[in-house]
């Protein structure tokens, strides 16, 4: 690198040390929707000033929980020890976990399935009907998942005149703030436990649900708006640039 460039070593790692981090990667995705900001607002909108009588619910599934045992027991974490984990395991099968985040209180609506079509989709908003008040309009925070669109779907939504669907933009899953939640069930349950069977990773999720019911956390949008939008400009106009060489 030094003799590309023409310039001492020293200088090649004065660079890297304090400006390149060659060693990093971080990925995003630039939503192409054509309603982006639209839907952008739409949500935020939501976030920021919710409808009176009404609950405003984060909805998602979080597929392909993996109940994985690992091969051998970990090493506990000790004065000048890093706790371990093997690198293999055995594979015991996989569940989907259905999630409705009440954005004001942090409370949920859970359950879970062996799989993710439209018919556990309406199960769950089925599910979410039973157990919300009769009263209050339901506002669901959904992507653009085709089971969320199904026709069978749409028939029972048109049934079902107290909710209503808002879709995040393409690509801009960050928008939901279910997302938060599924980060730290990932973190604080599934992720660095060893599960011998689906069933076990389901007791698990089931006692990390309990734990956060007794104390549920909301999540709070603070972001600007405006902000965001001016990133993703620049952002646009930089991959704009690249692409045109």
């Amino acid at each position: 690198m030094a003799s590309a460039a023409g310039i001492s070593h020293q200088s090649v790692h004065s660079i890297w040390k304090n400006d390149l981090k060659p060693h990093l990667l971080r990925t995003f995705k630039i939503s192409n929707n054509p309603k982006f900001e639209e839907k952008f607002w739409d949500i935020i909108g939501l976030y920021l000033k919710p409808p009176e009588k009404a609950l405003i619910l984060c909805c998602d599934e979080k597929s392909q929980c993996q109940a994985l045992e690992r091969t051998q027991p970990g090493l506990p974490l000790g004065v000048g020890e890093i706790r371990t984990k093997t690198h293999d395991y055995k594979r015991h099968g996989t569940i989907t976990l259905f999630a409705a985040l009440n954005y004001l209180e942090g409370k949920l609506i859970t359950r879970t399935e062996s799989k993710h079509t439209h018919v556990e989709w309406l199960r769950f908003l089925r599910q979410i009907d039973r157990e919300t008040p009769k009263e209050l309009t339901i506002h669901v925070i959904a992507d653009n998942y085709a089971t969320h669109k199904h026709p069978k779907v749409k028939a029972w939504l048109a049934k079902h005149k107290r909710f209503h669907m808002h879709f995040t933009p393409t690509s801009s899953s960050w928008l939901n703030m279910v997302e938060r939640f599924f980060a730290d069930l990932t973190n604080g349950c599934i992720r660095d436990g060893s599960f011998q069977s689906v069933r076990e990773l389901i007791d698990a999720i089931e006692e990390f649900l309990a734990v956060r019911a007794e104390a549920p956390t909301p999540y709070k949008w603070k972001a600007n708006g405006q902000d965001i939008l001016r990133k993703i400009t620049r952002a646009r106009e930089s991959l704009a640039a690249v692409i045109a060489g």
